[in-house]
């Protein structure tokens, strides 16, 4: 059997930054880098437009994008112990898919 292709050229714990995931959408659908990152700019770009308008995306298999309330709450400033009013606010929230948590472990 054959092992998997890996696009990306990384070693294990470092991040992979824009530049390098484009690299690798390019030479998986063996398109033009420039296509690649235009594509992958579409997707952030529609992804946070309906997050914006309050839907969720799922990806089945990969995960799913949602908007999720943060209540407000009092904490403390922690230079001098004062407490301060922390105002509520919309979060972007992913849960990873079963196959996506497969794939990790």
């Amino acid at each position: 059997m054959r092992a998997p292709r890996t696009y990306l050229k990384r070693t294990e714990g470092l991040s992979v930054n824009k530049s390098e995931l484009i690299e690798a959408i390019a030479a998986s659908a063996d398109i033009p880098k420039a296509a690649a990152g235009r594509a992958l700019d579409a997707m952030v770009d529609s992804i946070t437009d309906a997050l914006k308008k309050g839907d969720q995306v799922a990806l089945v298999g990969f995960g799913t994008f949602a908007v999720k309330e943060r209540a407000a709450r009092t904490g403390r400033n922690p230079r001098t112990g004062d407490p301060i009013e922390i105002a509520a606010a919309k979060i972007p929230n992913f849960k990873a898919g079963k196959a996506l948590k497969d794939a990790v472990n």
